[in-house]
């Protein structure tokens, strides 16, 4: 698990380039892996990411969203970023086009990668699924040629089922990915997890495709501030 030291160097990083005043970050001890990151928006004043945790097991608020961030983060982070960025693009290109992993680059560098319960975990499961396999293959060993990056793992459901059972199970879920990118060599200090619960919709709980999108993994690679 890694430092507080290290991933508060994460938060000082971005919060040097918003707003005084925007926003305060505290911390409190909660779920095995710790706390992911938070991200406290201001809609003019920049992005900010904050680490955070709390009691209900749920710190990771978004990773970075707001404003530019220009000169935060390394000269070189760009170019590093790029370069991953590419290998899984590349690895992962079969998976994309069945619409089972997407790619996002984010501000400040981020990747986000988002993997849909037709690949990951079957209904009310937290076991990972043999097709699975494969894809967190090329991820971990992508991440192994990249240690430079911290990595949070956050599990999400739909709304089927009680608020805390949808909280652990989606904790659950981001462990068991966590585990087994350790277990393929990724170190144990870089990773964070996050239990999201039914808190993070990105379709409607309604019909059942919608369900089906909201039931998924996001993994957010993290470059080091100190990247040359």
């Amino acid at each position: 698990m890694l430092g507080k030291s290290r991933w508060m160097g994460l938060v000082l990083m971005v919060s040097a380039v918003s707003l005084a005043g925007c926003a305060a970050n505290t911390s409190q001890e909660n779920t095995r892996k710790g706390a992911g990151i938070g991200a406290l928006v201001g809609a003019v004043s920049g992005a900010i990411i904050g680490y955070q945790n709390d009691h209900s097991g749920g710190a990771l608020r978004g990773a970075l969203i707001g404003g530019a961030a220009g000169g935060a983060i390394g000269a070189g982070a760009g170019a590093y970023m790029d370069k991953q960025q590419t290998e899984f693009e590349q690895q992962l290109a079969n998976e994309r086009a069945q619409h089972q992993i997407e790619i996002e680059r984010q501000q400040n560098e981020i990747l986000k990668l988002t993997m849909s319960s037709e690949v990951s975990f079957d209904f009310n499961s937290a076991r990972l699924k043999p097709s699975f396999y494969s894809p967190l293959n090329k991820i971990a060993d992508i991440m192994n040629r990249y240690p430079r990056t911290q990595i949070i793992v956050a599990g999400h459901t739909d709304s089927v089922g009680s608020e805390a059972y949808n909280m652990q199970l989606s904790l659950q879920r981001a462990n068991a990915v966590a585990d087994y990118l350790i277990m393929r060599g990724v170190e144990s200090s870089r990773l964070r997890t996050e239990g999201r619960g039914e808190s993070g919709p990105i379709a409607t709980n309604d019909t059942a495709a919608g369900r089906s999108q909201n039931r998924r993994v996001e993994i957010f690679v993290v470059p080091d501030s100190d990247i040359q």
